[in-house]
Parts: C-alpha cells; structure tokens; sequence
C-alpha cells in the first residue's frame, strides 16, 4: 500500500479556483505476514518493508520470505543498509500554469478560454504502491385510453397539447424576447397519472450539449414542475425494459426513444450531471418541496426554490438559487480503479474543517474567500497488468480540472539485474533475482527444487525429522521439498533456525528479566555470553575490581571474588570487600576516626579523609533515637566514643542488602560546659535541698505536736461528760404484746 498527500488552495472569484498539489510517503504494515517469496512482493507489503538482496542473509532453516522485513529489523540483523530495496514514490507537475489574477477586474477583458482556474493542471506520480420542455412518456400499451384523449388529454375546455416526453424548443440564445415569445406560446398537458418524465428531459438537456448550444462555461439547468416525477423501473407500467443508455437521442429537437428506454435513475442523473459540468436548480410549488427536497440532498451542486402559482417569482429564484451553488464548492473525482482510494479534509473558513464526504466540500463562501483541500491518494496493490492509471478531480461546476497520472513502484531495482533460468535455481527453474530464486510457475523451494505435486511425499518429510524423533521440523516448522522451512512468529525479532528448526534465539536463561541477562547473544537456546561476562544467563561479571578493597588486595585476603562480588571464606566478616566483622572487638574504634573527619572534620585522618575514608556512606541524624535500631540493616555496631575535647559522638556501623557499609551519626556530639561552673551549680542545688529537708522535718514534728495536744484534750472531755437519765414524754415502745386467748399455759 501506498500513498500521496495533496493540497487544493481554492479561491472563490467568479467561480474560479487555485489548486496546489503537494505529496508524501505514509504507511506502515507487517511485513513478515506478508509472506512475501519475492522483492515484489515484499515492497508491495508497505511503504516501510524492505527486501535484504544479500543472498547469505538468510540462516540455516529460514524461508525467503525472511528477507522481507521493516527496514530497521533488517539492519539489526545485519543486512548492510546498501543491500537493502526500498524504491520510493516521487511527483511531478508537467503542467503548473499560474491561475489567473482576478483582483479588480484584471481578468474582465480576457476570453473564457484564457482564464486559468486551478493550479496545477496535471500531476505525475510515482505510487509504490438552454430551455425546452417535458411532459411524460406516451407509450403505454397496457393502459387503456382513447386517440382523443392522448391528441388532448385536458378536460374538454381546455385545449392542450398532446403527451411527449421532451421536446427542445429553443437552443441557448441570447435574444431574450425570442424567449420570452416562446414560454408564452406553449400549452400545456397532461397524462394518466401525476408523476412526470422529468428526468427524460434531465438526461437529454445533460448529454445533447452539442445539439443545445452549451458552452464551456458554468452551466445551470432550472427545472420547473407542478408535480413529482418517474425513475428507473417505473417504465416496465408501460412495458418498457431496456435501462437508460444515457446518450443524446433527440431528432428534429424531439426526445424519440422514450418508447424504447426506461427512465434514468437518480444516480444515473448525477453522474451525466457531474461529467457535463450542469448544476440544477428545481423550481417547484409549494406542494412538492419536501420532495425536491429530498431529491437535492442526493444530487451535489444542486437547490431548490419554491415556484409561486403564476410563476412570477421565477427571475428571483434563479438569482437566490445561484447565489447559493456559487457559495459552495464541492469536489468529486472520476471512477477510481480497484487498487486506489482517495481521502478528502476540508479546510474551510472560519476554522471549520471536514473529513469523510464533509471533507470534499466547504459552503458559505464568497468572491475573493480562499478555502483549501487536502487529498490523499492511496494505492493498495499494482495493477494485474502494471498499467499507470488516471484520476481527475474538479469542483463540481466547474471546467477545469486536476489530472493526476499514476504510475505503480511493482518491481524492486534489482529486478533488472535478475538472471532468468539461472542454474543457482535448480537448473535453471527460476530467475535468480535480489540475492534469492523467484521460481517458474508449479515450483517451490528456496531453490526451486520441488515440484507443487512432490511436496507431500512421505518420503521428503522423513529427511526433516531428526534421528529417533517423530516430530517433522521440531514442530517448529513445515517440510517443504524435504527441508524444514521454519514457522515465523509474532514477534519479529524471535526467530526459529536449524536443519530441524531446533533453534531458536529466545529461550535462553534469563536475567533480571533479560534475555542473557541482556550480557550476551541467544544462539540455539544457549548463550553466548560478552566479554568479560560467564554464567548460564551471562550474569556473572568476570572483572575482579569491584572485589578490590581500600589496601589493594581482593576481598581484604578473607574471601573469594565471584562474579564481581566478594564470598567472604570467614563468617565473622561481611560487606562488599570482607571488611567488616561487627562481632570483633574495636569495630567502633577501627572506624573512629574516619567517623570523626566525615562527620565533623576533625580527628586525626582530618587530613587524608578522601583518600582513606570513602569505604562507606555517611548518614547524619538528629538524635540518638533516630539511630538505626536492630533489625533494620545487617552486621550492625551501635558505638560511643570520646574526641580529644572529651565530647561523645553516637554512630552505628552496618551494612546494607547489598553489602554497603553505612554509617549513621548523630550531628551534634556531647560536650561539657566547663569545670568552674559545675561544682557553683553542684552546691547550689545541694543546700536547696538541704533546707527544703530540714523545714519539712521542722513542719513534721510541728504537726505531730498539735495532734498529740487535741486527742488529750479530747480524751478529757469525754471523761468528764454527764449525761441526763430522764425519758422521753413522747417515746412509745416498738413492741407489742397479744395474749392469746386459747392459751391456757399447758
């Protein structure tokens, strides 16, 4: 598939327009689905496949269909970019003759024939991929009427005219009066039923030009009627068959093969419409509006005007029909061959765009608005027979025209150089073209070498299975011509290879998620790791440096280095060069100094802190609590040690996940205040408290004193307390006394 961008810039000035064309490769395809067992092949998948015409590109077990690929696969593979087809489509314009200037009447002297309207008039690409009247048709044999009523077919007052499908009666002319004699001369009719033969006339008045008088300019057809109107099948009422040929037939101005051809159809209409440059406006009565209407929307470039009773509004209707098609611009093309389609965008004013059928017009514009139209021509697949192709495309109205000339990319350049019946291709059963064989009808293999009628023999798909294995090609693969032509996946990049297809280059141990760990190269499922690089998944880095610690040995002396990481041989030491051992004694002060100089640059390696202090990471914290607690990092060593200002500074020593020594410190270390001010403080507090003993002993004695005084005093009072014997005059007793009266004190 291919294709070609163009822009259209219309300028809307007395009907006339500006085109400018333009072109671009688009597209994208999956080329390996494509199956392509040619470069032809192969360049028709997409704009972006190319063909590899190295002819030892291919490993053991590919197809040739392997040579087709997007070209950056291609080169990932290693096909030199030299080697690898990929014609490109180009343009030209033999015809670009500048559009005429009609600004303040610089074109009014000029003849019709010399005013250019579209620009430019031919583009070449290369695509890799009057007046008269109408009544209704006479001839009805299964009708039943009267001589007298077809000679006059009104009501007996009236005297009109007998039925005829379309008559000229008078060619384009300018003498108005002529005209105006003639529409007032003519009678009316009528028929059997209330549809006309209006598209008879349609069709005649569109492909008579010659006989009628048309010129090449814009062309408009007023059709005025009182009622609706016969298309296609309607004649078989009257017995007629035979479609309309669309072809002038009117002798002696007269429409003579009503009788013999059906009525045209609507699209029939459109099409001789479109093809003779007419637009048509319907005047018609208020009662057939929606019907025209409805007519209107199916015929591009053409309106409709309510006709008044007596017809005195018709100059007015044509002038507001008019205005209203020269304010729209519709383009069409003609029939496009099979293997092309076209796209339309409009860009009209007032930023309003379209696409689909709205991209190929743009309305409400006037003389002197520029509108503009993009057009992208596509092609799909070459010709059968290769042949360039041509498309036209005009706005509708108008008689000029854009003629753009195809031309199909079907062979890749190496075509040329092929050698047919070479005997690289099994004596010579196919050419030998772009480094593979493109095979004779009836022949298949890399080669050539089978015939289409041996390649299901049992006896070929024996050789493409490996000893004692039923499987044919691994299942990885077809036998064809008795060699396994391996299966292709999804995936572009996974290839099967090998006499059998038992390779692959994507099943390989993995790394961190990585193919090889992303070290090495997976050939036939096992990996051949880089440099410097071992292991199943290439995981192992052989390079001993990050084993080196801080004295120059690997390891401190206390472990093996492997795989660029350091197994410590003695339990007691950890981190990434054996250098920690948080159980032995003097870890805090093994590291005291370096804590202090990082910290806060003081201490005795002050001096050298870079050079012999950047085995681990230093983290300040704010206060001790915010120290690591156990469990949060391995080997870890919580210290607290003394500076030469007796102050003490807090750290812990550990490691991390990843064997990374750690250092956590607290930022602000604890210092005295100073030897004078101690024992003032010291004493101070010592005789507050003193005193505050002494009077709370004084208050404790007071207090035992006074309560010893008020219980003696208490006890004599009550000793000397009288208490006064009398009864109370108003006591009763609680208790009752019954006798009964049956006891008799047995």
């Amino acid at each position: 598939m291919a294709q070609a961008d163009f822009k259209f810039l219309i300028w809307i000035g007395l009907l006339s327009c500006f085109v400018v064309c333009g072109s671009a490769q688009q597209g994208g395809s999956n080329c390996i689905k494509a199956n392509a067992k040619s470069c032809a092949d192969c360049i028709q998948a997409g704009p972006n496949c190319g063909w590899c015409k190295n002819a030892t590109f291919l490993q053991e077990g590919e197809s040739t269909s392997a040579q087709c690929d997007d070209l950056e696969v291609l080169k990932t593979k290693g096909c030199p970019p030299d080697e690898i087809e990929n014609p490109r489509g180009s343009q030209a314009m033999p015809k670009n003759k500048e559009v005429t200037n009609r600004v303040k009447g610089a074109a009014e002297n000029l003849k019709p024939e010399d005013i250019t309207q579209i620009q430019p008039q031919q583009v070449q690409l290369k695509l890799r991929i009057g007046f008269g009247s109408f009544v209704e048709k006479t001839v009805m044999p299964y009708i039943s009427t009267t001589p007298a009523k077809l000679k006059n077919p009104c009501t007996v007052d009236l005297n009109c005219t007998s039925p005829f499908s379309y008559r000229n009666v008078l060619n384009f002319t300018s003498d108005g009066n002529l005209f105006n004699q003639l529409v007032g001369d003519q009678q009316i009719s009528g028929n059997l039923d209330s549809p006309e033969g209006g598209f008879d006339a349609i069709m005649q008045v569109a492909v008579c030009g010659s006989k009628l008088g048309w010129r090449n300019v814009t062309r408009l057809l007023v059709f005025s009627t009182d009622a609706g109107f016969h298309f296609a099948g309607d004649g078989k009422l009257g017995g007629i068959v035979l479609p309309n040929d669309g072809r002038c037939h009117l002798d002696n101005n007269m429409y003579t093969m009503s009788h013999y051809y059906d009525y045209p159809s609507i699209a029939h209409l459109v099409q001789k419409l479109s093809d003779n440059n007419i637009q048509i406006i319907f005047a018609v009565t208020q009662e057939f509006q929606p019907v025209y209407k409805e007519l209107k929307n199916l015929i591009p470039k053409s309106a409709v005007g309510t006709l008044s009773s007596n017809s005195s509004n018709v100059i007015q209707l044509i002038i507001d029909a008019y205005n209203s098609l020269s304010s729209e611009v519709i383009l069409e093309n003609n029939k496009l061959p099979k293997e092309v389609t076209i796209e339309y965008k409009s860009f009209c004013k007032n930023g309003v765009n379209g696409t689909g059928d709205e991209g190929r017009k743009c309305s409400n514009i006037s003389i002197g608005d520029e509108v503009s139209f993009e057009i992208k021509v596509t092609a799909n697949q070459c010709p059968e027979k290769g042949q360039g192709e041509t498309i036209k495309i005009k706005p509708l109205g108008f008689t000029e025209e854009v003629e753009i000339n195809l031309e199909f990319i079907c062979e890749c350049e190496c075509h040329k150089d092929g050698i047919p019946d070479s005997p690289i291709c099994f004596f010579g059963n196919g050419t030998f073209e772009c480094g593979a064989c493109r095979c004779k009808p009836g022949r298949i293999g890399k080669l050539c070498e089978c015939s289409m009628d041996e390649v299901n023999s049992e006896d070929m798909s024996g050789t493409c299975r490996p000893a004692n294995s039923s499987e044919i090609c691994s299942n990885n693969g077809e036998c064809i011509c008795g060699q396994c032509v391996c299966r292709k996946r999804e995936n572009a990049n996974e290839i099967y290879s090998g006499r059998f297809c038992e390779c692959d280059n994507f099943n390989c141990d993995r790394s961190d998620g990585l193919i090889c760990g992303g070290h090495g190269e997976c050939k036939c499922r096992e990996c051949e790791c880089a440099e410097n690089y071992t292991g199943s998944a290439c995981d192992c880095y052989m390079d001993t440096t990050p084993c080196v610690a801080g004295n120059g040995q690997i390891c401190n002396g206390r472990g093996i280095c492997k795989c660029g990481v350091c197994n410590c041989t003695d339990p007691k030491f950890t981190g990434p060069t054996c250098e920690l051992c948080p159980t032995c004694p003097g870890v805090c002060a093994e590291h005291k100094d370096c804590v202090q100089c990082k910290a806060f640059n003081r201490g005795g390696k002050k001096d050298t802190c870079e050079e012999e202090c950047s085995h681990f990471s230093l983290i300040p914290v704010d206060h001790r609590e915010k120290l690591p607690q156990p469990g949060q990092y391995k080997a870890q060593s919580h210290c607290k040690e003394k500076d030469i200002d007796d102050c003490w500074f807090y750290f812990t020593y550990s490691v991390d996940s990843n064997n990374n020594a750690i250092v956590h410190v607290v930022k602000t270390p604890e210092c005295p205040t100073g030897p004078d001010i101690i024992p003032i403080v010291a004493g101070v507090v010592a005789g507050i408290v003193l005193i505050g003993l002494a009077l709370l002993l004084i208050w404790k004695l007071l207090m035992i004193i006074h309560d010893r005084r008020e219980f003696a005093k208490f006890e004599k009072e009550k000793m000397n307390a009288k208490w006064d014997t009398g009864e109370n005059p108003i006591y009763k007793s609680a208790v009752t006394t019954v006798v009964n009266p049956k006891y008799e004190g047995k």
